[in-house]
């Protein structure tokens, strides 16, 4: 509970990929009165897990990432709903920063690019902070809005009236729904500020990706802004 309005956690997951010690983490705040974690399925070895805990699971009607946030923020009824990873990219009690900023915004979206809240062993390269906080400013040049530092990260809180305003312009099932859920949000003029949040070490190790992935990945994210600027 923040106030008087009730807060939920979010966390998708994939593979059934979940670290216990995130929604204790989270839990452990206070401040959440609901956890909800979405997947595409459910083996007895995470439902063990669940049962030690608070958090609810939800099974999603399909895969994407954009798929699972969508289908665990319309599970709860909660006033105040954050969004975050299952694999300890972030720290729970940074919710306190978005929670706080939640009073006199609608939106509070998390920024992975302020270097002393940087992991060594978090993945955030010089290059990946740079095309970041390129895109940012893109961003915000393009649609006139509140500085940008990071279109792309995860954690992020929202009240029930900025969701349902852009909810139903929603077309990305991808990872590229977190993207697309930003520039929905600037575009339609909704109150939102970014805030400097803790990009950690992940719990498990993930493949390389190489330079080329990057590049094409810069070069799609470059034309999705476009797009929702002047043609959604």
């Amino acid at each position: 509970m923040w106030g008087k309005k009730t807060v939920a956690v979010i966390i998708p997951i994939a593979n059934n990929s979940l670290a216990l010690s995130v929604v204790q983490d989270y839990d452990s705040t206070g401040y959440v009165d609901e956890v909800i974690v979405v997947g595409e399925e459910a083996d007895s070895r995470l439902g063990d897990s669940l049962a030690r805990t608070r958090a609810r699971y939800v099974k999603q009607s399909k895969p994407g990432l954009g798929i699972a946030i969508r289908e665990g923020v319309n599970k709860t009824g909660a006033d105040l709903v954050i969004i975050t990873e299952a694999d300890g990219t972030f720290i729970g009690r940074d919710i306190l920063k978005l929670l706080s900023y939640s009073d006199d915004f609608d939106v509070v979206f998390g920024s992975r690019t302020h270097v002393p809240l940087i992991a060594k062993s978090s993945g955030m390269t010089f290059a990946r902070r740079l095309v970041d906080d390129l895109f940012g400013k893109i961003t915000s040049v393009l649609f006139l809005s509140s500085p940008l530092t990071d279109v792309g990260c995860t954690l992020r809180l929202t009240n029930r009236k900025a969701w349902k305003g852009v909810q139903k312009y929603f077309k990305c099932d991808s990872e590229m729904f977190l993207t697309e859920w930003l520039l929905l949000i600037v575009k339609n003029k909704t109150r939102f500020i970014e805030i400097p949040v803790h990009f950690v070490a992940k719990k498990k190790k993930t493949q390389a990706k190489t330079a080329s992935y990057f590049v094409k990945r810069a070069v799609f994210i470059l034309f999705y802004i476009i797009k929702i600027r002047f043609f959604v």
